[in-house]
């Protein structure tokens, strides 16, 4: 087994880990809601520390249940893992369209040498290897 697979197979197991151990530790058990979000958390606690505080603004939609607001925060993960994937697969991409670049120009400038008997510098006497001339009135020829 390769370094990179011990090392996926041990973050796939980590993240096994934290998805079920909370479910089966019984933690939140004494709770009325026992894994709801930080928002709602906040929430309470403020309420039992200062009964008067009142929040500084509303939102600006305020769906009609849980289950709407659940399903709206799963789509905006859902588009924000899309971004990012999109993304990192755009990269990779990049990346190994460049490497590839690299590789066929190296293959065609060792063809060519190859071709003409030389080491890896091309011949002085290949038209399209030579820099360019400049004509004598100062314009490309």
């Amino acid at each position: 087994m390769s370094r990179n697979a011990k090392i996926n197979a041990l973050l796939l197991l980590v993240v096994a880990a934290l998805a079920v151990l909370p479910l089966a530790l019984g933690l939140g058990d004494h709770k009325k809601e026992p894994f709801t979000g930080s928002d709602a958390e906040a929430e309470t606690a403020i309420t039992e520390l200062r009964p008067d505080y009142e929040p500084w603004f509303s939102p600006l939609y305020e769906p009609p249940s849980g289950e709407i607001e659940s399903a709206l925060f799963a789509l905006q993960a859902a588009v924000g893992a899309g971004v990012l994937a999109y993304y990192f697969g755009l990269r990779r991409g990049r990346r190994q369209g460049a490497e590839r670049a690299q590789a066929e120009a190296e293959a065609a400038v060792e063809e060519g040498a190859a071709a003409h008997g030389h080491g890896a510098t091309p011949p002085h006497d290949d038209p399209a290897a030579a820099p360019p001339r400049e004509a004598p009135d100062g314009q490309d020829a």
